[in-house]
This record gives C-alpha cells, structure tokens and sequence, in this order.
C-alpha cells in the first residue's frame, strides 16, 4: 500500500467503525473536538466525572487524555480512567498541555504516564522536551521550540515508555524510539484556530481505536489533520472561516476529494 494514502483507508476503517473515543478534555476545545471526530466518523463522548469514567473506559475504543484546563478532581478522573483503558487493553492518547508551564502540569503527565501507560503522547515540541527534562520551560501553551529541535527527547520518551510520540509543528515528528516518521502537511493559519492541537490528540484516539499499531496510526492521523487543514487554508478567509472549513475538509476527506497531495516520509 502507498504509505502516503494509508491514512484514506483508515480513515474509512474509522467511519464504518465509528468508535467510541471517550475525551477527558479541556473546557476550551470539547466543542471543537466532538464536532471533529463526529466529521471523521467516529463516536466522541466527554465524560470526566470520577463517578463513571472507569464505566465509560470499559465500553469505549480509545481514551484520550487532554490535561488543558486540569483540576485535583479531573486529574483523579484521569487516572481511574486511564488505569482501567490500560487494563483492558485499549489505546490511551495523552496531550500534555503546557507541560513545562507549571510544575504541577509536568508532574500530573508524569503521573498520568507512570499509572496509564498511554500508547501514543502528542504535544508541541516544548512540551515534549518537559517530559524529559524538567528545566524545559514553555509559553504558556505555546512551544518555544522548533519540532526538530525535541526529536531527541521524544525518541527517549518513546524508549522510556513505550509510546509512540508525535510532536506538532510545521512538520509533524512521529517516532517509537527507533523510527522516525514525517508528515509535511498542514497550513501556518491552524496556529491561528484555538484548540486544533487538541484535536490532532482526538484524531489520533480514533485512528488508534481501529488500527493496533500505534505507530502507523500517529502517522495517519497526523496526515489526516495535515491534509484537512492545508485544504481547508486554501478558501480560508482568517481564522474564523479556517474553523468552520477545516471541519467541512475532515468530513469531505476522501481519495476521489482529495485536493492535497499528502507529505510522509516513513
């Protein structure tokens, strides 16, 4: 199969799977990412009540873990969720926003990583950088990094944790510790649009719910958002349209709709 057109035939296993993809996310993004993976076909639901996420980690496709906007009582969510994900097996996806931000930020993905074992980790190069080396700092949420410059430390991440990361920015980094893959896709104008970082995180939960290995699903649903977001730029007036459009571009992704010519290098 063309590696470069994998994502498409994920992205259909995706739609007429339609996973569960429970979300424990931040305030900012939940509407944004439902509404994306509702547009790729897959089944999202925000649950992070410690009184019944382990109920909905026993019945879903994949979790994902977005510690944006965390509190003491979401980060117990997060690991009873994470914990029972891990037992049964099923994919965990791990965001961790502005890690290197605050101590309490860094330290709560530490945790979440030591007790939930996730399967794939996506942040920006800053925050890849602070889950191996503390002194790290980022901007808020924002990295103060290039991409290429965490490679090193995302590939001792993947080797200390067995996960696959994934590091956003103008080209996307996806590695296990020993392979390192690329994707080229995307537009500066998704910079601009509150939130798509964490639905890349989304994306990947679904994309990890119907493909077991973790590696090839990074990679397509890196693509995936890459692609959708560079076509969506292409009509976009400013950040407002870029929303709505990058939307429209997830739910119209299709090999005889494709408008641009996916960039991955494995």
């Amino acid at each position: 199969m063309n590696t470069s057109y994998r994502f498409l035939v994920q992205l259909e296993q995706v739609r007429a799977k339609s996973p569960l993809v429970h979300n424990i996310t931040n305030y900012v993004v939940m509407n944004n990412t439902a509404n994306a993976l509702l547009a790729i076909g897959a089944s999202p639901v925000m649950a992070h009540s410690t009184v019944e996420v382990e109920e909905m980690a026993g019945i879903a496709g994949s979790l994902v873990i977005n510690i944006g906007t965390l509190s003491p009582e979401w980060v117990k969510a997060m690991l009873l969720a994470g914990k029972k994900a891990s037992q049964r097996g099923i994919p965990v996806v791990l965001d961790p926003v502005g890690a290197g931000a605050t101590t309490y930020r860094t330290q709560t993905c530490l945790e979440i990583i030591a007790q939930c074992k996730p399967t794939i980790i996506r942040g920006n190069a800053s925050e890849i950088m602070a889950l191996v080396d503390a002194t790290n700092k980022t901007k808020g949420v924002d990295s103060i990094a290039a991409s290429d410059a965490a490679l090193a430390s995302a590939q001792q991440l993947a080797r200390e944790t067995k996960a696959v990361v994934v590091i956003s920015g103008p080209t996307d980094y996806i590695t296990d510790g020993t392979r390192v893959a690329k994707v080229h896709n995307g537009s500066t104008l998704m910079t601009r649009v509150t939130g798509l970082g964490c639905t890349a995180t989304a994306v990947l939960g679904a994309f990890a719910a119907v493909n077991p290995n973790a590696f090839e699903a990074a990679i397509d649903g890196m693509a995936c958002m890459g692609v959708a977001g560079e076509t969506a730029a292409q009509t976009a007036k400013g950040p407002g349209s870029m929303q709505s459009l990058f939307l429209d571009s997830l739910y119209q992704l299709s090999q005889t709709t494709l408008q641009v010519t996916p960039s991955i290098e494995e």
